[in-house]
């Protein structure tokens, strides 16, 4: 316990740092609590560190409640709009680049069926397709394949 007594800043950075890590890299920054508490116990302990605030266990105790709510209050709303940011552009795979024969006709009701890989996909295409027809994959949905005439 003495030695925590001396060595107060030091183990609360060490703290602060180990919660930023878990935070980071095994919860994938996905709770911000870590992360608040965190930055809170490093910037005590590196005030206490610099002589700025005393290096006692009440000190450590309301400076880190201060700063939590302090990084929380300021870090909440940027942290939640880069968490919200989501990319629309279309991915392209060589899924999409698939052709091959229907054996019966395709229109936009999605009636005729094709198996590809385990999977009993609906055909719908944006324009009448005769059986017989090669077609390539131009869009996919859940269970459906867009198709159109090569």
């Amino acid at each position: 316990m003495a030695f925590l007594d001396t060595h107060l800043a030091e183990a609360l950075m060490i703290l602060g740092v180990i919660a930023l890590i878990v935070e980071v890299a095994v919860l994938g920054m996905s709770t911000y609590v870590l992360l608040f508490l965190g930055l809170s116990l490093f910037a005590s302990g590196l005030l206490m560190n610099t002589g700025l605030l005393d290096s006692s266990y009440t000190t450590a105790l309301w400076s880190n409640i201060v700063f939590t709510l302090g990084f929380a209050v300021v870090l909440w709303q940027p942290l939640k709009r880069m968490q919200d940011k989501t990319d629309t552009k279309p991915i392209h795979s060589d899924f999409a680049e698939l052709t091959f024969v229907v054996n019966a006709d395709v229109d936009d009701k999605g009636l005729t069926t094709h198996q590809y890989s385990g999977i009993t996909w609906q055909l719908k295409s944006h324009s009448p397709i005769a059986a017989g027809s090669t077609v390539k994959v131009t869009d996919k949905q859940v269970g459906v394949l867009w198709v159109e005439a090569v």
